[in-house]
């Protein structure tokens, strides 16, 4: 943090983009918690631990973490509302935003959910702007599930993409894992329109298909056959898909919902079944309605 104070930039993962002189890296939490707004933007594992670490009376917050809680599979804002109380103002920022193309003011679309209307207004009338476009949702629920799900099916079309399996078969995991997306949405009280947005196809589809995804790249090291350990430590950062594939299948298991796509990138990630055995199981499943 100290570096980046000094450098105006940060050099391990945006060497390129300097940082607004209205930006203060300060390395205390409880500071932090002074400020009008809180904008939480950490990996999924650590999540919980932020919000239980911050100041006590704290009752509005957003995030931008994408993922779903390990361990128990819940959904983000579950875990805040137990942390912060059911009266908190909660809100999740979501959509395809690759952080460079943001930093360096690439025209982007996001939506923010929240509990309160009022509050979603507030945080997107403080985030939109020119290259920034900002959306607004009720529905936490959609946005915080398809933020989660994009990360594993992602996993998937790197590998397909890996073992050169073509454009055809990508086409076919997007669309399949949209529809894997859809299926557990509706459980979980979804809002199919949600899912069909910046939140979750757009997501989807930027995740499956630039390799500026971790969770691409992550997959196609997994068809080279890197084990899933040294393809993390490759890739340098938190691959968010790779940790939120077991929660999933938790979650589908629950509620007795069907994930192939999901399901087959949990083997591979923890049973050790090689991707291209996975993608063969994908395609000797018995056929069915594509309503189903």
């Amino acid at each position: 943090m100290a570096r980046i104070a000094a450098e105006r930039r940060n050099l391990r993962y945006l060497p390129d983009v300097r940082l607004s002189n209205a930006i203060e890296p300060i390395v205390s939490l409880e500071r932090a918690c002074t400020a009008d707004e809180l904008l939480v933007a950490v990996p999924t594992y650590a999540f919980r631990e932020t919000l239980a670490g911050l100041a006590p009376g704290v009752q509005r917050l957003a995030w931008a973490t994408k993922g779903l809680e390990e361990g128990s599979g819940r959904l983000l804002h579950e875990v805040a509302a137990e942390l912060l109380g059911a009266k908190a103002q909660l809100a999740a920022l979501s959509g395809p935003t690759f952080a460079r193309e943001v930093a360096e003011g690439l025209p982007t679309a996001i939506t923010v959910a929240a509990n309160d209307s009022a509050y979603a207004e507030r945080i997107a009338t403080m985030l939109h702007g020119d290259a920034f476009r900002v959306y607004t949702s009720a529905d936490l629920c959609g946005v915080g599930l398809g933020g989660a799900v994009k990360n594993v099916i992602a996993i998937a079309a790197g590998m397909a993409d890996g073992l050169g399996l073509g454009a055809n078969s990508r086409a076919a995991l997007i669309t399949r894992g949209l529809a894997e997306m859809m299926r557990l949405g509706r459980k979980l009280g979804a809002r199919s329109k949600t899912l069909m947005g910046l939140a979750g196809l757009g997501d989807l589809v930027l995740t499956c298909t630039d390799d500026q995804s971790r969770n691409r790249r992550f997959g196609l090291a997994l068809a080279r056959g890197v084990s899933a350990e040294d393809a993390a430590k490759q890739i340098g950062q938190v691959v968010e898909g790779a940790r939120t594939a077991a929660a999933v299948r938790l979650l589908s298991h629950r509620h007795g919902v069907e994930l192939p796509i999901c399901d087959q990138v949990h083997r591979v990630l923890q049973d050790g079944v090689a991707p291209r055995r996975a993608v063969a199981a994908l395609m000797e499943r018995a056929r069915r309605s594509e309503e189903d």
